[in-house]
This record gives structure tokens, sequence and C-alpha cells, in this order.
């Protein structure tokens, strides 16, 4: 039985180029959109005409009903889930001092970041403990197993940094079961990248990455499918960074 992986916010970003890649890697896919319906489609029928099994989903991984109900459909439908992908995640480029953030962006950046990854966990994890088996794969953002300071993103930060203390603690508690949780964390990988393969990133400049090329949805693909690969199982807890040598001391909105 062909294995299933959960793209959460696989419709668009970085998601896309890592649900096409592990649906070659032979899995059904599933992802879920918030308002990206026409996106989510599109990738549907791409992956569907190259031979392979999606299903799309509307719903936000911030609201709790929506979890249950789309990891609900995952199941009903495959009956199982044997790799997780949390690539969705909200983030605010207006830079906004800590006291000057409302309620509801505080909220919206700890609910999209960290409480909706423990929403998801907690729907797969029975399933996977059922398996004997699972990888959960979790995003953060550059050094962040440092906890830095990030003047400006202080929520975002703040939900990333305790996203990593929750990948660790799970990788721990999960290891008995055959689960591996890890982390990956990419540069500032920015459209038209997002949803490129290595390949066009090649020739191409950008002087804030020591590699001196520009990141892409291709590269992080490459790394999740290779932690989602059976033989992974003796790496859990991983902070991976897939960064080309860029820090946020170069991170600017543009």
């Amino acid at each position: 039985m062909s294995p299933v992986a959960w793209i959460v916010g696989g419709a668009r970003g970085l998601g896309v180029v890592i649900a096409r890649e592990l649906a070659e890697d032979g899995y059904r896919i599933a992802v879920n959109y918030r308002r990206s319906r026409q996106a989510a489609e599109t990738l549907q029928r791409e992956i569907e005409q190259a031979g392979g099994k999606v299903m799309v989903m509307q719903g936000d991984v911030s609201r709790l009903p929506d979890v249950r109900r789309m990891a609900r459909e995952v199941l009903n439908r495959w009956e199982r889930v044997d790799v997780l992908v949390c690539a969705a995640g909200p983030f605010i480029f207006k830079r906004t001092p800590a006291i000057a953030l409302s309620d509801q962006q505080w909220r919206e950046m700890l609910d999209g970041n960290l409480s909706g990854v423990f929403y998801c966990v907690r729907e797969v994890i029975p399933a996977m403990r059922r398996q004997g088996s699972g990888r959960i794969i979790t995003f953060g953002f550059p050094e962040v197993e440092q906890a830095p300071a990030w003047e400006g993103y202080s929520a975002y930060a703040a939900a990333k940094a305790g996203l990593v203390s929750f990948t660790r603690t799970l990788a721990a508690e999960e290891a008995p079961h055959g689960i591996t949780v890890n982390m990956v964390y990419p540069g500032d990988i920015r459209d038209p990248y997002k949803e490129a393969p290595i390949s066009a990133a090649r020739g191409k400049k950008d002087p804030r990455n020591p590699v001196g090329r520009p990141g892409t949805g291709g590269d992080i693909a490459r790394v999740v499918r290779f932690l989602a690969h059976p033989d992974s199982d003796l790496i859990t807890g991983a902070i991976v960074p897939v960064t080309g040598g860029f820090t946020n001391v170069h991170f600017h909105v543009k």
C-alpha cells in the first residue's frame, strides 16, 4: 500500500514542491489550503496528470475543528498518515515592535505557527503509533534553535522558538513508537523561487547567501524527502538548516 503524506499548507509556497516530489516518490498526497483553492486545484491536476493521487481540503490549521475534520478526511479515505509536513505558518512582513502588536496579530502568529502544529500532530500520532512508524517535519527560521532576538518579528520568533522545544520534546516522546520528529529551517526564500526546482536557481545570484545563489522550494523538498525516507529512522530531534549560509542579519522587507 502506498504511503500517505499530509502537506499542511501545501497548496502554495514551499509546500508545493514538497508535494510534487513526495508524489514522485510514490506517496499519496493530502494538501490543505485556507484561501488558495485555485492553487490547490492546480497542484492537484498537475500531480494527477503525472499519475499521482491527491486529495485537497479546505481548512485553517489554527482552528482545532478544522484540523480534526481534515485529519478525519485523510484517515477515512486512506486509513493512514506516514508523513506530516507542517509547512503552513503565517508571517507579518511589516516590522512591528512587540508592544505595538495587536491581540489579533499575536494570536495569529502563535496559533498559526505553534498551536496549529500541536493540533495536527495530536490528530495523526495515534494512527502513526498503530502503524509503528511515522515522520513529522516542522519548519523554523534561520538560527531558531538558538532562540535569537529578531527585532520587529517577536511573535513569529516566539512561536518558532517554542516550536523547536516542542519538536525536540515530541521526538523524545515518540521515539519508542517508531515516529521521528525533525525541524527544517529555510533561509529567506522568496518568489519566484518558492515553488521552483533547484535547477531554476542555477547561475542566478543572491549576494545575501554565502553560497551565492537563491534558495528554492526544491532545496527544502530535497531535505524533507531525505527525512521522510524509511532509512532515516535514526534521525530525530534534529534542527536542519537549509539556508545557503543566510542569517537574519541579512533579512529585509522588499
